[in-house]
């Protein structure tokens, strides 16, 4: 079975080697042209990309999915099976040139969350459960026919980038076990079931990052930790885009203000009503108070800042009464 392989970060690089390591015919990749990155704003392959380089598989990197040329070179391959991951939605004149389909792993349980940030969603709603997809691409986004599925279990402190890496490793299998079914002609096809109470994964905005104080504490921890590229208390997930982090503004006694990411976070109770103010020894603990409970941060960058913990961040700043969070 010759498969073309479309997708760009990280997530997809591990599923690409995962497949590869599998035995897998890849006979070509597509991922997008090299960007302009770092200091320098020297050109650079993604990741994806890097795999196939090192694995001597053809790279396809066009400008516009349309193009002729490019629908031509593909039809060339006489793939059996596209797959997609991680990569922007196909045009009908892409997806429906294989024989067997194209097929796409989503980091949701379709038909819930459907859309571009699965992962940080299910955290910011305060979901028990979630998982992965594997599906039949067709006209409409995350619409078409499921062939596999698998359940995730959350608990109420896992991160977007715990639940990235999890997701990656599971659906490196669930993908591999997608391709055994469609080659061996058992994979069933299954119509998502629509409902009422279904919830949808829109793309992340400037305006959902910033910490609204007035919302309970369940709620801004599981905002943070929905945005937090941080897998444990010290190590950052390298592929951060899916984890911009949500911030805050501090401002001190003299009106100066810093713009604050936290990291990681969590819920203490509290009686208090004083919205918005803090608690501190200025030692090991910063807490601030919501309309609900208080959120104890435990680890923060500031900005032009690395990240550190709360103990790091206090032994360098001095929180006074006069000190305010925006």
């Amino acid at each position: 079975m010759k498969i073309i392989f479309f997708g760009t970060p990280n997530f997809a690089a591990t599923n690409l080697k995962y497949l590869l390591k599998k035995g897998f015919k890849i006979v070509a990749i597509v991922t997008p042209p090299d960007s302009r990155k770092g200091r320098g704003k020297q050109l650079k392959p993604c990741v994806v990309k890097e795999v196939g380089l090192e694995n001597n598989i053809p790279v396809l990197q066009p400008l516009k999915l349309r193009d002729e040329e490019f629908i031509s070179e593909l039809k060339n391959y006489i793939a059996d099976l596209f797959v997609v991951v991680a990569f922007r939605m196909l045009p009908e004149k892409v997806w429906s040139i294989p024989k067997l389909g194209t097929i796409n792993l989503h980091t949701s349980l379709l038909p819930n969350y459907r859309g571009a940030a699965p992962i940080n969603w299910v955290l910011i709603n305060g979901e028990n459960q979630t998982g992965i997809t594997t599906f039949f691409i067709d006209n409409k986004i995350d619409s078409g026919e499921i062939i596999l599925q698998e359940k995730v279990n959350l608990t109420n402190n896992t991160t977007a980038a715990e639940l990235h890496n999890t997701l990656m490793n599971n659906g490196s299998r669930l993908l591999t076990s997608t391709l055994e079914i469609i080659r061996d002609g058992d994979a069933t096809q299954n119509a998502q079931v629509l409902t009422s109470d279904m919830r949808e994964a829109p793309k992340l905005t400037k305006e959902l990052l910033k910490i609204d104080w007035g919302r309970s504490a369940n709620d801004i921890h599981n905002l943070i930790r929905g945005l937090s590229p941080f897998l444990d208390s010290q190590t950052k997930l390298k592929d951060v885009a899916i984890c911009p982090s949500a911030w805050f503004t501090l401002q001190d006694e003299n009106g100066l203000q810093k713009r604050i990411k936290i990291h990681l976070s969590e819920v203490i109770k509290s009686e208090s009503k004083q919205l918005t103010s803090i608690k501190t020894d200025n030692k090991s603990y910063l807490n601030i108070v919501t309309s609900n409970n208080e959120i104890s941060i435990l680890n923060l960058q500031a900005e032009g800042k690395n990240p550190m913990t709360i103990e790091q961040f206090l032994q360098g700043n001095k929180i006074t009464n006069n000190h305010k969070v925006l």
